[in-house]
């Protein structure tokens, strides 16, 4: 067996043992980490156990960042950009696992539809847009325009060149306004998209992923790469940086994006009331009615 064949091999298991810990993710607890079953595998992996121990952890403060975003009105809004298959909607899972959806809530905006596209470019993410109290992230923002509008020939040149001169301009009048604005490019290398795209194509579970304009982008790798590198160097800004995220290794850059997150808004532990559970009434009058059997949702099970 060839070493590059062993290689893609190995990284094929890696990739279908991230699989199952997306599902074990949901039951982990603190309790259950030191399950034999959670042990690291070979080529340079991150050990399993630190991983989860690590997500948990950090999942944690995100909790306290929650409850510090609510308890002082802030307005916190995260971009999260990046290549196709790059990694950026299982960051967002992560993020969003523990917290409260009334407090964070995902945006991810389906293409524009024929009275958005004769509005003000920006107008239909401006809805979307947190108030005192909230976290937004959104997957895929208005840098669609950048980027996959620009590659795929969806705007002018003249509608592109505009977008950048209002971009930084938007920008700065959403910091001004009291906003935390946070901007994540999820990068990865040539060779990991094409082999996630392939373990999308063979797993029915995944398909659904792959969407023609995927495939495309896939083709128009060079054009996507100098759209990113335009769109870094005209619209990096003080008020408003790009961060990015190396995100070859799915669960590092996880646990990167998390971390490098809560260190950009400082927040304390908010003190709460101690919970007490009221004491159940009862009412000797008071008999339960019975449903009828066919209500019931078969016990297949």
């Amino acid at each position: 067996m060839s070493e590059d064949l062993s290689k893609q091999i190995r990284r094929l298991y890696a990739e279908m043992i991230d699989s199952f810990d997306e599902e074990l993710e949901m039951e982990l607890d603190d309790s259950r980490l030191d399950d034999p079953l959670l042990q690291g595998h070979d080529d340079g992996d991150m050990d399993r156990r630190l991983y989860f121990r690590e997500l948990l952890r950090l999942q944690g403060e995100l909790v306290k960042l929650q409850d510090w975003v609510v308890a002082n009105k802030l307005k916190v809004v995260v971009l999260f950009e990046g290549r196709d298959a790059a990694g950026k909607g299982g960051a967002i899972k992560r993020i969003t696992q523990r917290l409260n959806p009334r407090v964070c809530r995902v945006a991810a905006l389906p293409a524009p539809n024929d009275r958005e596209r004769t509005q003000w470019y920006f107008q239909r993410y401006v809805s979307h847009l947190p108030a005192g109290g909230e976290i937004v992230l959104f997957d895929r923002s208005w840098y669609n325009r950048a980027g996959v509008e620009r590659v795929m020939g969806f705007c002018t040149d003249d509608e592109y060149e505009e977008f950048f001169r209002s971009v930084t301009e938007f920008e700065k009048m959403l910091v001004r306004s009291g906003i935390v604005l946070i901007k994540y490019w999820f990068s990865i290398s040539d060779e990991e998209q094409n082999r996630r795209f392939l373990m999308r194509m063979n797993d029915p579970l995944k398909q659904w992923k792959l969407s023609p304009m995927d495939l495309e982008s896939r083709r128009r790798w060079e054009a996507y790469t100098k759209a990113k590198e335009v769109m870094m160097e005209r619209s990096h800004i003080p008020e408003a940086p790009w961060w990015i995220v190396e995100a070859v290794d799915k669960k590092r850059a996880r646990l990167n994006c998390i971390n490098h997150l809560l260190g950009l808004i400082p927040y304390g532990e908010v003190q709460h009331e101690s919970i007490t559970l009221p004491a159940r009434e009862y009412h000797p009058d008071y008999s339960r009615k019975q449903l009828p059997p066919d209500m019931f949702v078969p016990a297949v099970y």
